[in-house]
């Protein structure tokens, strides 16, 4: 083989080993460019996460009616009625020296009820509702352990 012919080989084999580099190359910046892109656009939905400014729009307030509760007589009981809770639960106090007398907001389409239960000594006692003042219900109870109880009802919103 002439040193020619050998030249040649070696120059043949140069380049194909330069462009075999090129193309290790240019797959290695496409993965590069192609990770780049996925973490950006990663990075661009986490921002928007945490810098999302826009408000959430506040629940709508349920419209109310005044109720005014009333219990009169003597002796202790225990009084539970129905005040601005939308779950319609009944709050409940024990141990209630009367008088006793709440004004509070129910919500429309709930019926505002007060009912009372006399103590084991008993007594009497007389319960009253009035909405937005005017009296709804009267109800009274006497003796151990008596019960009484009013309600009324309120327009549906």
């Amino acid at each position: 083989m002439s040193s020619k012919e050998s030249t040649e080989i070696a120059e043949t084999e140069t380049e194909a080993t330069a462009d075999a580099s090129k193309d290790k190359d240019t797959g290695n910046r496409a993965g590069i460019a192609i990770a780049a892109a996925v973490l950006l656009a990663c990075g661009g939905l986490v921002g928007y996460g945490i810098l999302n400014t826009e408000e959430k729009p506040k629940p709508r307030a349920v419209p109310t009616a005044e109720v005014t509760y009333e219990v009169t007589g003597e002796g202790t009981v225990e009084i539970s009625y129905l005040a601005r809770s939308e779950s319609g639960d009944a709050t409940i106090e024990s141990g209630v020296q009367l008088p006793w007398k709440k004004t509070v907001r129910v919500p429309l389409g709930k019926d505002p009820t007060v009912a009372i239960v006399l103590g084991e000594e008993g007594g009497q006692a007389a319960c009253t509702l009035a909405v937005h003042g005017a009296h709804v219900q009267r109800a009274t109870a006497g003796g151990t352990y008596g019960r009484a109880t009013c309600n009324g009802q309120l327009p549906r919103p």
